[in-house]
């Protein structure tokens, strides 16, 4: 396990466009995850990374199948749930996990004081920025097409704000052929999706939720509902 504050490195033009990215999504719909991440394994290689919340293990299990030292990425924010912590010290144990736990600065925002958006920016998406833009060609995220209308049109493969490819393995996957999954391999379930919380986030800003509404419990109150790690 790599602990990092990797501060801001420039790196080369992207290679690809939004039309290369927007082809290879379409050729990938209906294509197995498994498929997904062989393509991206092959194509990116060591400059691959993979973002996992921990509110499960559904993308790790696929990814170290295809590639078992694929980097894992997890933010440590500073406000998770004690549950969420658990389950990366058994995901490490379970998987041989090359984890790679990136941490705000100490002067990082928070939340009382500077309210959600710059919380979110400081301790979540500022410490990803750093890491990826300094190591990285491409990074996979676990997000899918049914987890809120405003993910509904997620595409496979795109390009992400910093011209990095993002590729998203699960976006087209049904939830029957993600359950099954789920019960065939024994992934590791977050504690608290059993305790009424279908999206798990800092515990500051997630509340249970009705299942039919996953991220409902997430900045509940506001309009938010993005931390901005896939804007």
């Amino acid at each position: 396990m790599t602990l990092v504050d990797t501060p801001v490195a420039l790196r080369t033009a992207a290679r690809w466009s939004p039309s290369d990215a927007a082809a290879m999504s379409a050729d990938f719909e209906g294509c197995h995850p498994g498929e997904i991440i062989r393509w991206a394994v092959d194509e990116f290689g060591s400059r691959l990374s993979l973002s996992a919340s921990f509110a499960d293990t559904l993308l790790i299990d696929l990814a170290v199948k295809v590639e078992p030292d694929v980097e894992v990425v997890f933010i440590d924010t500073g406000f998770h749930f004690a549950e969420t912590l658990a389950t990366v010290r058994t995901a490490m144990a379970r998987y041989s996990l090359n984890l790679t736990v990136l941490r705000p600065a100490a002067t990082a925002a928070d939340l009382w004081n500077h309210g959600s958006d710059t919380c979110c920016g400081s301790r979540k998406v500022a410490p990803l920025e750093r890491h990826l833009v300094a190591n990285a060609d491409a990074w996979m995220s676990g997000l899918r097409r049914d987890d809120s209308p405003q993910r509904a049109s997620a595409p496979i493969v795109d390009l992400d704000l910093r011209g990095l490819v993002k590729i998203n393995p699960l976006a087209a996957w049904s939830a029957e052929a993600i359950e099954r999954h789920i019960l065939e391999n024994d992934v590791l379930i977050n504690p608290l999706t059993f305790e009424g919380y279908p999206s798990i986030g800092c515990w500051p800003c997630t509340d249970p939720a009705d299942a039919a509404d996953p991220r409902a419990g997430r900045w509940s109150g506001s309009d938010k509902t993005e931390c901005g790690l896939h804007q």
